[in-house]
């Protein structure tokens, strides 16, 4: 159960209800406890109030009372985010954007998309794709999660090799600074380096800087056509290398995922789409574009596996098939989920020559603090996700559990590799980032807060202290 909140000022609370209707607050206990966790396992806390803006005038009024009053905010959206970013401080508002959902603008001449932060991501792939264009990122979470939240965090998913993150994709976005000044940064230009580049500042800010309210999306051509390939290995090493060879070979799939045993057989059992669960690790490979160089990737790409001692390469037979082996690696934590109370699902990366001996480190580092992880990832950019199945309820097992993330991340930052490749710092890595970033960095982090959210108010202690 979350904490207890802490309650707020009376006039502040006052205030609220004067600015808004009835419907647009909560503040009852019961009303507030869906907004007191994300998807971050083991951090919990309740709001004193949960407020729901219309438009960007709406956040901010919030964020003009929150000043006057002292109070802080947390932005959120779906709750999805899996570094406790939205996780509510005590003493705290709540400024959920979820009703701010509408597609404002699809330019198939100008190839952009403008949304309000509360669309969902899957409803962008949507319009995109029914105009007959793509919007290529695509978090694991994309059915629930919201494109606010997505900037806000700078995700990932599956096709980052090929097309990169969320950032690779804003060209603009309105934002609600700390005192409630409304700025809007970018536009529509292809080419624009007037001044210095604030949209990017935002992006990935973990809602500490600014409330995001308008996003600007840049949109591709639709890809002519996609194969997807199945690859499964009797070692680790082998699947590793194959990776290497591909790239080597001047291939950039779209997607190129791993699923160690565990995970592929968790996989099949909540999925059944009939992967091969006898394989020690599978390579889930896609490559799209022109007809033609797809079917020529694709040759190459199955020729490589073959010579990296696959034990079996599979093309999917047809579009719905490689949708439906796409679908179940997406389903890959929610599938791991099933087996224990809690499951903490990590983000760590590391150059793509490391990702053999990060595994293995990874693997003798659950044993000896006898621990049950599973690693699955975007093996192609070097993220890994090694997702812990624990219960939050025993305690000594959780010390473990941190013993155990700790050492995995120390070992990730020693081969050259980073925290987190998508899922941000939040509360959940913050006491290991001066470890990667060092003093002076950290230093100029603060300053850039100060700057903006000179009081403080701002998703506080998210990120640093």
């Amino acid at each position: 159960m979350p904490a207890p909140a802490p309650s707020l000022p009376a006039a502040f609370v006052r205030d609220l209800q004067a600015a808004f209707a009835a419907g647009s607050i909560l503040t009852a206990r019961e009303d507030v406890i869906p907004y007191g966790f994300d998807g971050t396992a083991a951090l919990k806390q309740l709001p004193g109030v949960v407020v729901f803006p219309k438009d960007a005038a709406g956040v901010s009024t919030v964020l003009k009372l929150a000043r006057t009053h002292r109070v802080p905010v947390v932005s959120r959206g779906s709750g999805t985010g899996l570094s406790g970013g939205s996780v509510p401080v005590p003493g705290c508002v709540v400024l959920c954007l979820a009703d701010m959902n509408r597609i404002l603008e699809l330019d198939a001449k100008n190839l952009t998309l403008a949304a309000e932060p509360g669309v969902i991501t899957q409803r962008i792939y949507d319009a995109a794709d029914a105009a007959g264009l793509f919007y290529p990122p695509d978090p694991g979470s994309m059915k629930i999660s919201t494109i606010g939240g997505n900037v806000a965090e700078n995700a990932g998913g599956l096709r980052g090799l090929k097309y990169g993150v969320t950032r690779n994709y804003v060209m603009g976005l309105e934002v609600v600074l700390a005192d409630g000044s409304i700025v809007t940064l970018g536009n529509k230009c292809v080419k624009d380096v007037a001044g210095y580049n604030l949209r990017d500042l935002f992006i990935g800010s973990e809602g500490t800087l600014g409330v995001i309210t308008r996003v600007l999306l840049r949109l591709l051509p639709k890809p002519g056509a996609r194969q997807t390939l199945l690859a499964t290995y009797a070692s680790m090493d082998a699947a590793a290398e194959t990776v290497s060879a591909i790239i080597a070979e001047k291939i950039i799939p779209c997607t190129l995922e791993f699923l160690d045993q565990r995970t592929l057989r968790c996989v099949e059992a909540f999925a059944k789409v009939g992967l091969p669960t006898e394989a020690e690790a599978l390579l889930l490979i896609e490559t799209d574009g022109h007809p033609a160089a797809v079917a020529d990737e694709a040759s190459r790409i199955e020729r490589i596996c073959t010579q990296h001692q696959a034990l079996a390469v599979r093309r999917a037979a047809s579009a719905e098939e490689g949708v439906r082996l796409a679908t179940a690696r997406r389903s890959a934590f929610s599938a791991l989920a099933r087996l224990r109370p809690t499951t903490i699902l990590e983000d760590a990366t590391v150059p793509r020559s490391e990702l053999a001996r990060m595994i293995r480190f990874i693997n003798e580092t659950a044993q000896k603090h006898r621990v049950e992880v599973a690693t699955f990832g975007h093996f192609g950019d070097g993220n890994l996700h090694p997702t812990f199945l624990t219960d939050e309820r025993n305690p000594e097992e959780m010390h473990r559990v941190e013993a155990a993330m700790k050492e995995i991340f120390d070992y990730a930052l020693s081969l050259g590799g980073t925290l987190t490749g998508e899922h941000g710092v939040g509360l959940a890595k913050k006491a290991y980032l001066p470890q990667q970033l060092g003093d002076a960095t950290m230093s100029l982090l603060r300053t850039i807060k100060r700057s903006l959210d000179p009081d403080g108010l701002l998703n506080p202690g998210k990120i640093f202290d």
